[in-house]
């Protein structure tokens, strides 16, 4: 499996079609299996049922009122947060049955990324937290108390993208700017509930948490580092971005 390492991508919705340009060209089979990590610029994430919903655009004003770019994610579940103090992986598969393996995905995925924690000494468990934000089944939380990882799946014809970000540190920027954005959603959920690997072990660092999940992965595929990506993909992701980026308020 070919591993990518990007530097931050400053811009979210770029972030975004990024991950849907490599879902699409693995899907194809223009490109082998792919794990993408990456350090994501501060966006808050809406899922399809946020952007049909009545508060949506007051909730995009919200989002950008607080500092951070209001994008249309790939997959998962309602509005989830991204910034500088987290990490977000995407994990793209070319598979014929997508939709038969869906939940096995869902699982591997969420207990890798329980184990890559727990090699950091954090107490990491799959499961809901009850009133965490962006609220699924596979998400991987501390002691059974806060959400540490949320993690979305994609599937199209001929493959699948997993894409999952943790939080490393910061879960105040989160609380802060998800409470009037779930406000204006009209969503419930309990701010205490959300959580990071530097609450549970003060001096956990960003690369420490890339290294234990590459080495997670490591266990389990052939990783071939990439350079970069490749100009096809880029280009590909460029024309895509728009798409990912919640209209203008005006």
């Amino acid at each position: 499996m070919r591993l990518i390492a990007d530097p931050a991508i400053a811009d979210p919705a770029l972030d975004s079609a990024i991950s849907r340009a490599l879902m699409l060209r693995v899907a194809a089979g223009d490109l082998p299996e792919t794990l993408r990590i990456s350090r994501p610029g501060p966006a808050v994430a809406f899922g399809k049922r946020d952007v049909v919903s009545d508060g949506y655009l007051p909730a995009v004003a919200a989002a950008r009122g607080g500092g951070f770019e209001a994008i249309e994610r790939l997959a998962g579940g309602r509005a989830a947060v991204f910034h500088e103090g987290t990490l977000h992986f995407g994990h793209a598969v070319r598979d014929g049955d997508a939709r038969l393996g869906v939940t096995p995905r869902f699982e591997q995925t969420a207990a890798r990324v329980a184990r890559a924690l727990g090699r950091l000494g954090v107490d990491a468990r799959v499961g809901e937290v009850a009133g965490e934000y962006c609220p699924g089944a596979h998400s991987v939380n501390a002691r059974g108390a806060t959400k540490l990882m949320g993690l979305g799946q994609r599937v199209i014809k001929g493959g699948a993208h997993m894409g999952g970000v943790v939080v490393v540190d910061g879960a105040d920027r989160i609380r802060d700017v998800l409470v009037p954005v779930y406000a204006e959603l009209d969503l419930d959920w309990e701010p205490a509930t959300t959580g990071s690997l530097a609450d549970e072990r003060p001096g956990i660092g960003w690369d420490d948490v890339r290294a234990a999940l590459e080495a997670e992965y490591a266990a389990a595929y052939d990783l071939e580092r990439a350079s970069g990506l490749d100009a096809e993909t880029l280009a590909l992701a460029r024309r895509l971005a728009p798409a990912h980026l919640s209209p203008a308020i005006q």
